[in-house]
């Protein structure tokens, strides 16, 4: 399993921006939602590594909040409460979040299987490093190719040349960010006992 905490970043000299996290962040594949835990903190649990990647990056695209994701065990059955829940993989998620407040790309991973989630952190450090330095004209592009649009699609949408969407892809690494989350959703499986 795989706990996500996630805190936001600067709260004391920023609006809390929890509720409207909450109100966005309502994805099927969690087996249990984002829920508050204390002050700005949120805290969700998942089985699926996809979700797990995919939830982090656009909570670094958001660029507010450090994550933390912590991969093992949890008790069983779990809780309705998500804040209820105890096992390894919150105790992980915990530490996890608190490195990530110091870190390049915000986000950490701990897991039982240390060297498998090492990988899996600098995996997602590696894709965060893309996500972070993405302008919004990237990020634009790549929320629509995302959703399956063809190049010349993403361009009419947008009031664009093809080519234009292109430069705007390239430069917002789209590619590296396909390939770099395959890695992260593979070596995050590999982690999870």
């Amino acid at each position: 399993m795989y706990v996500l905490t996630v805190d936001q970043r600067g709260s004391r000299r920023d609006v809390d921006r929890v509720a409207d996290l909450l109100a966005d962040l309502r994805d099927p594949r969690l087996t249990r939602p984002f829920e508050r835990t204390a002050g700005d903190e949120v805290q969700a649990v998942t089985d699926d590594a996809d979700a797990v990647v995919d939830l982090s990056l656009e909570l670094l695209r958001r660029a507010r909040w450090s994550i933390g994701i912590g991969i093992g065990r949890v008790e069983m059955p779990l809780p309705d409460q998500t804040r209820a829940g105890r096992g390894p993989a919150f105790e992980h998620a915990r530490r996890a979040v608190d490195r990530a407040k110091n870190a390049i790309g915000r986000i950490a991973v701990e897991g039982a299987d240390t060297p498998t989630a090492t990988d899996a952190d600098a995996a997602l450090t590696l894709l965060a490093t893309v996500v972070l330095r993405r302008s919004a004209h990237g990020h634009e592009a790549v929320a629509l190719s995302r959703t399956g649009l063809s190049q010349a699609e993403v361009a009419e949408e947008l009031g664009i040349s093809k080519q234009a969407v292109s430069q705007r892809l390239q430069a917002a690494g789209w590619q590296a960010e396909l390939v770099g989350r395959d890695l992260a959703r593979r070596l995050l499986e590999r982690a999870d006992p």
